[in-house]
């Protein structure tokens, strides 16, 4: 009897089904966590091949680390081999290890057999490049407590009260209080006060305290170090719902100290106002320096934070631009999401010229509202979940050990329906009049760095980049009172957030929370901190 056979090509096999594996798997966060068998879980979302599922999942198990570590030595064999590589996503790898251990360890062990994955790690590829960075995750963000504002010195222009908005700005100062070595804390924070006026002052940074019954007199106080100073001294006119944005950054180019970087704007903007400088530290004899323009960028588009962009990442992808400067205005105007662009002042002079038009590199823009409308026009580009009654405060680059980053925007965002009015509905005529929505949450987003570099490459489009993830912190805060009514806030509570900064060595985000100290109409400072070795 004649015998036949089939020649099946296993390679071409495993390629095909691991990648449609790969492009089939998502894995995303939530917020939900809960206790299960008395170990800490929070929940993910997971599709696989169409299959969808809700996982708890714990790092406090026994041999999770021991796991872990076997993770990340297959994902070094995986980048080593050529026909694993050819698979190219090594995320879906990691989803894959960290998610579906259990089905998938005996496939790969399956696919070292076979294939013949050489596990040695002495061993080298010239075409093998270092694994990607990490995504910093909301998980990853523990809270560490909050502290209260000083009074100021009595006037309401140099004082904190109604200040720390979502208009205002901050920036850590490494070498601000030295004295903060004993308490932890080194360190100091610029920041603008009053709301009207934006005047800038120096404070110290104490010990943030955990109330759980969220006891103001429990919270320590900081202390002043400059007081307030009008920076600004009329520049550019009266500005009307000043907007400001400021960050610190040691000398660059040929500048011989540190500078505060700053830009001022307003609500309603004219093309020809300049928006950019910089100051020196001591607040009583800054020396400004400006106005500058962002290229050739609207001013509704870049005048209301600024924010440090890591050396690593600039060098690759904005040689020379370690500032990141952007806005966000209700409606629209500026893009319907944050925008985003990377600049340098110190490369076109000590200073530039007032009036430069200085280079930048966009990296993140969607369309503006006064050119295609989301709420009339479904093709409108923006970001996703987008409403007009949105409130962008301000941004940071994270980075923390083990190579992980990320870019987050924090402010308060609009959540469902949302209309031009007041909290009563639409109106034209109407007093608190502006964009609002169902309800309001503060919130943190995160954005992926690659995708900001894929756009400063030219490899995507401004208006591509998506949060990859968000954070509801509105449990943290003093000043945030719901009343809801069929998924409604019927109070209306807008403005949750002000103005983030962050202290990049030791990991430490700082956020203002307008109007947390209710006694005295002042902002509360929270803090988060990301542990080493997550």
């Amino acid at each position: 009897m004649d015998k036949t056979y089939t020649k099946v090509n296993m390679m071409s096999v495993m390629d095909n089904t691991m990648g449609e594996m790969a492009k089939n798997i998502q894995v995303t966060p939530t917020n939900e966590t809960k206790k299960i068998a008395g170990y800490k879980c929070k929940k993910y979302n997971v599709t696989v091949m169409g299959v969808k599922s809700k996982d708890w999942l714990s790092k406090d198990v026994e041999g999770y680390k021991e796991y872990r570590a076997i993770s990340k030595k297959m994902e070094k064999m995986f980048q080593k081999n050529p026909r694993l590589r050819q698979m190219k996503n090594l995320q879906f790898h990691r989803k894959l290890f960290y998610h579906y251990r259990f089905l998938i360890f005996p496939l790969i062990i399956f696919l070292f057999v076979f294939i013949g994955c050489d596990g040695d790690d002495n061993d080298t590829d010239p075409n093998t490049t270092d694994l990607p960075a990490q995504l910093i995750q909301p998980s990853d963000l523990v809270y560490q407590g909050a502290f209260r504002l000083p009074a100021g010195d009595g006037s309401d222009a140099r004082s904190w009260s109604w200040g720390g908005d979502a208009r205002g700005a901050a920036t850590y100062y490494p070498n601000g209080d030295p004295t903060g070595l004993n308490n932890g804390y080194p360190g100091s924070i610029f920041a603008t006060g009053q709301g009207a006026h934006h005047h800038i002052s120096e404070i110290s940074i104490p010990v943030p305290v955990i109330s759980n019954s969220k006891n103001l007199s429990e919270l320590n106080t900081a202390t002043t170090l400059q007081s307030f100073q009008d920076v600004r001294g009329g520049l550019g006119g009266y500005l009307e719902l000043i907007r400001t944005g400021l960050e610190y950054l040691p000398a660059q180019g040929s500048q011989t100290s540190g500078k505060i970087h700053v830009c001022w704007g307003q609500h309603f903007q004219e093309e020809s106002d300049a928006t950019h400088g910089w100051f020196n530290l001591d607040l009583s004899n800054p020396q400004r320096v400006g106005l500058w323009y962002i290229d050739n960028q609207s001013p509704y588009s870049v005048n209301e934070y600024i924010f440090e962009i890591p050396g690593s990442w600039a060098n690759s992808n904005t040689p020379g631009k370690l500032l990141a400067t952007g806005r966000y205005r209700d409606g629209g105007w500026s893009g319907q999401g944050p925008s985003l662009f990377a600049y340098g002042p110190w490369n076109e002079g000590n200073p530039p010229a007032s009036g430069t038009r200085l280079d930048a590199s966009t990296l993140l823009k969607y369309d503006s509202s006064e050119e295609i409308d989301a709420l009339y026009d479904s093709s409108a580009r923006t970001m996703n979940a987008y409403t007009h009654a949105d409130e962008w405060a301000g941004g940071a680059w994270l980075t923390a050990a083990g190579n992980k980053l990320a870019v987050i925007f924090v402010g308060t965002k609009g959540v469902g329906e949302y209309w031009y009015g007041n909290h009563n509905g639409p109106c034209l005529d109407c007093e608190n009049r502006g964009w609002w929505a169902n309800r309001f949450e503060g919130q943190i987003i995160f954005y992926n760095p690659q995708d900001l570099a894929d756009v400063a490459q030219g490899r995507r489009q401004p208006y591509e980049p998506q949060p990859y993830a968000t954070l509801n912190i509105d449990q943290y805060l003093y000043n945030v009172e719901k009343y809801q009514e069929g998924g409604r806030d019927i109070n209306q509570q807008k403005y949750h957030l002000g103005p983030p900064c962050f202290d990049r060595e030791r990991a430490i985000l700082y956020i203002f929370e307008f109007r947390g100290d209710r006694e005295n109409e002042r902002p509360l400072v929270h803090l988060w901190k990301i542990p080493n070795g997550m």
